[in-house]
């Protein structure tokens, strides 16, 4: 396989990201909305009295919401047109979040947020799929670029909401709300044709782990991991008596860890097996899982450790999908590439909506803190069967490897822009 590394002259790309720039501003103003909401809504149920086990199924909920997002996506897009699509499912998000303050009952919340998943899915499904259809083979590699730090930069803003006004109040759940709202309006005026949406074919699960299994259980491993870091992550701060500024201090700092270490980690990769580097970062993960876990209460007590630690917990647990993607990639023909990742993001995100519950049933034995020691052990897990598989079977050829590029996570549909990917006529 030939490999992908010629960039686009600059003034195409200048061009390109022009034209692109209502997508990528409204994708800036969505996902700060969705980032200030993921991490507002379990602290602030926790404060109105919800319990471990319902913080574990509130997560559950809002990820059950988006996988069935990803499925009913390409119907609504299909019937209604991208435009149409989005302003309804920016609107109705929306609308979710606006009632969340208003109910303290649980099982009001648990259909909210199943609901905030779904249209949220859709919202990711209808910018990618744009983006997508904007792009050429010579600018779509860049594009993906841009997308992902636009989406990286905007999921660390919208953590410093927070600090607009006080988690027990109305305010943050309005400020999203607007956020929402304002999402709509870049692409509302743009002059940029609606694409045709084409739905993303998924490869045989059986087939798929037959062929990766390391590349299968990597994604299960993140989507577990990370999705009871986004549902209890922020109520564990919270234990440790944080302000509101401690807090978006500790959600950035993981954040940033990812998206610092993400591209030097995957260029490493693209030189060796990547196997071992997916099971040096799990390890790495674990033992910062566990020294969080353990002695947590007792790094705060100096911040620049305490930080240091969370950075290198987001470094070790963030890249893992993308990796794992990358080494599915590395055993697959450039042609399966788009089917096996939407399959892989499916199972990523299906594997999100035990995860939060899991971790619940853990810290509701032993406290927040021991949300820490259950991701440790999901990382510890995954790092001890990569290293397993190095010992049963032999790398891909160095012939088959493609360079990493970071994956969104978002839908299937941005997956076609990855320049790994079978070629797209321009």
């Amino acid at each position: 396989m030939d490999r992908i590394n010629v960039a686009p002259p600059a003034g195409i790309m200048a061009s390109q990201l022009t034209t692109i720039g209502a997508i990528l501003f409204s994708t800036a103003f969505f996902v700060a909305g969705n980032g200030l909401i993921l991490t507002l809504t379990p602290l602030r149920a926790s404060l109105e009295g919800f319990g471990p086990m319902a913080l574990g199924v509130l997560g559950a909920f809002y990820y059950a919401g988006f996988v069935a997002g990803c499925f009913a996506g390409p119907r609504i897009i299909a019937r209604a047109g991208h435009i149409r699509a989005f302003t309804v499912s920016a609107s109705l998000t929306a609308v979710t979040i606006l009632f969340l303050p208003m109910s303290t009952v649980p099982f009001a919340w648990f259909v909210l947020r199943a609901m905030n998943g779904l249209f949220v899915a859709v919202l990711y499904m209808t910018l990618e799929s744009w983006l997508n259809e904007r792009a050429t083979n010579e600018t779509r590699g860049s594009i993906l670029s841009a997308y992902v730090v636009v989406n990286l930069i905007a999921l660390i803003v919208g953590q410093w909401f927070l600090l607009s006004a006080l988690p027990s109040s109305f305010e943050l759940f309005t400020i999203g709300a607007a956020l929402l709202c304002f999402c709509v309006v870049p692409v509302g005026l743009t002059r940029l044709p609606q694409p045709i949406f084409a739905p993303v074919p998924r490869l045989s699960l059986t087939r798929l782990f037959a062929l990766s299994p390391v590349g299968v259980l990597g994604c299960m491993t993140s989507g577990i991991a990370n999705s009871a870091f986004w549902t209890l992550g922020p109520v564990y701060a919270q234990s440790l008596a944080f302000t509101t500024a401690g807090l978006a201090t500790f959600m950035t700092v993981f954040i940033a860890g990812g998206a610092l270490i993400q591209w030097p980690v995957g260029r490493l990769s693209d030189g060796m097996d990547r196997r071992w580097i997916i099971a040096a970062i799990c390890t790495a993960a674990s033992v910062c899982g566990i020294a969080l876990g353990l002695f947590g209460w007792l790094l705060v007590r100096g911040p620049g450790i305490f930080f240091g630690a969370v950075f290198a917990l987001g470094a070790a647990m963030l890249p893992l999908y993308s990796l794992s993607i990358a080494h599915a990639n590395d055993r697959l023909s450039r042609e399966q590439f788009v089917e096996a990742s939407a399959a892989l993001l499916l199972v990523q995100a299906a594997a999100s909506v035990p995860g939060p519950m899991l971790a619940a049933l853990v810290t509701s034995a032993a406290g927040p803190h021991a949300l820490f020691l259950f991701t440790a052990l999901a990382h510890a897990a995954m790092a001890f069967f990569a290293f397993t598989r190095t010992r049963l079977r032999e790398a891909p050829p160095e012939e088959n490897r493609e360079a990493f590029a970071a994956v969104p996570h978002g839908s299937p549909a941005a997956l076609e822009l990855d320049p790994r990917g079978p070629d797209q006529a321009a």
